[in-house]
């Protein structure tokens, strides 16, 4: 009885982290599309399509300097008040300002006000993801059973690529049933719109869900007279700083490739593609779309071999098969061809896959309770913010300064740095997260 209730309670974490993380990175990555179709014509005045295009990617990269923010701010309060009131503001705050950007004028109506508060917005969207992805991680992890964290943890990371799933149905929905005015003028305002839907799914974690178990046990020490845990001598994000600093930077360094791989197969490509083939927005888009629904699955396989074999060794393969594949990826986008063009994105993706699927769990796994969302969220948020932040605008400038091949380089030496990361870190997939 208690084992089906303890399953079936997993089974509702693991689906509601899932569609709140979805919404959240929908909101994220809607604005990844945007950056590279949109904004540039909307939102920077009249400079040339170059250099509009540059500056739009600089508000994308907005959202990943926040990150690191976000990560701190929410990391504090998740280890001292809890990981589900921390995810809920954070929910919370992504689907204010993701509506707000849906509601912007434009530079022809405000003038340079219109690229300042979009920035500031895109801004809001880091800080909400930065604190995001540790509290819906560790609502998972920490509940899931000992033997099934990988596969339990996906649950989390498949959040990733579902939203960009939903960012380009968005966009390929309204853009297919508006004219190209029409679709500029107020079309790409939709999705964003839609996006007040996170501020119910906040709600219902807030009342329907418990706090994890991990964290209640560290509770119920602190309180206890008896038992004397560690005591936190300072904020979490200072301790576990203090405590773990080169777990930090090698986890940071793991995500590097994810990250920078991520954001060129998801934003810099739709770019480049317009610009470099005959084929349609519609088109690079509905590439990216089957990508990413090819990456889900195989998050899931990876997560769960995880669970038995250990996280270190795919993860390191993934990032191996990665830095090869970028020297594929560009050849085949230029033939023009459709189905190429969705072979080198999905690729891409199903190999960032095998390291994305296990990292919940993994960067759980390094760090002890009192710390762990602090620990795990500046890890993940540093790499982000090295690896993700500029990934686009440094493809945009290789490309157009040197040559394409120059932006294969960049990601395969990014897979490498994330592959002798992962080398120096110790295996966790037996630890026990209650410790």
């Amino acid at each position: 009885m208690n084992k089906t209730h303890s399953e079936s309670n997993i089974r509702k974490v693991a689906l509601t982290s899932l569609s709140g993380t979805s919404i959240e990175w929908y909101d994220f990555f809607l604005y990844g599309a945007a950056a590279g179709l949109v904004f540039p014509k909307l939102f920077f005045g009249e400079v040339d399509p170059t250099t509009a295009l540059i500056l739009s990617f600089l508000t994308f990269a907005a959202g990943f300097i926040a990150r690191p923010v976000g990560g701190i701010i929410f990391g504090h309060f998740g280890d001292i008040i809890g990981r589900k009131r921390t995810l809920v503001i954070a929910l919370m705050l992504m689907g204010i300002a993701s509506t707000f950007i849906g509601l912007l004028p434009t530079y022809e109506t405000i003038g340079i006000a219109a690229p300042i508060l979009l920035t500031l917005l895109r801004f809001c969207q880091g800080i909400a993801i930065g604190g995001q992805w540790g509290g819906a991680m560790l609502l998972v992890t920490e509940s899931a059973p000992s033997d099934r964290r990988g596969y339990y943890g996906a649950f989390a990371q498949a959040g990733a690529p579902v939203g960009v799933i939903l960012a380009n149905i968005a966009f390929i929905s309204v853009s297919s049933l508006t004219t190209e005015e029409d679709f500029l003028s107020w079309g790409w305002r939709i999705p964003f719109l839609i996006s007040f839907v996170l501020v119910f799914i906040s709600m219902y974690i807030q009342l329907k869900l418990e706090d994890t178990k991990a964290f209640k046990e560290l509770e119920a020490m602190k309180s206890s007279s008896d038992s004397k845990p560690k005591t936190i001598r300072s904020s979490p994000i200072v301790e576990a700083l203090r405590r773990y600093p080169r777990r930090i930077s090698l986890a940071a360094g793991a995500f590097l490739s994810v990250q920078v791989t991520f954001y060129i197969l998801v934003a810099f490509v739709l770019a480049f593609g317009v610009q470099t083939t005959d084929l349609s927005r519609n088109d690079l888009l509905m590439a990216v779309l089957i990508g990413s629904a090819l990456m889900v699955p195989t998050q899931f396989f990876f997560s769960d071999y995880s669970d038995k074999h250990g996280r270190k060794g795919i993860f390191m393969l993934g990032a191996l098969l990665t830095a090869l594949w970028s020297f594929a990826l560009f050849p085949l986008i230029e033939t023009g061809n459709f189905y190429l063009v969705i072979l080198s994105v999905a690729g891409g993706l199903i190999f960032l896959g095998m390291m994305y699927g296990p990292q919940a769990a993994f960067f759980a796994e390094l760090f002890s309770t009192e710390v762990r969302y602090s620990g795990a969220s500046l890890g993940y948020q540093i790499g982000a913010i090295v690896g993700g932040s500029f990934a686009p605008t440094i493809a945009t400038l290789l490309w157009k300064n040197y040559d394409i091949f120059w932006v294969s380089v960049y990601i395969a030496f990014a897979s490498l740095l994330s592959l002798a990361s992962v080398y120096f870190l110790t295996e966790t997939y037996q630890k026990d997260l209650n410790e």
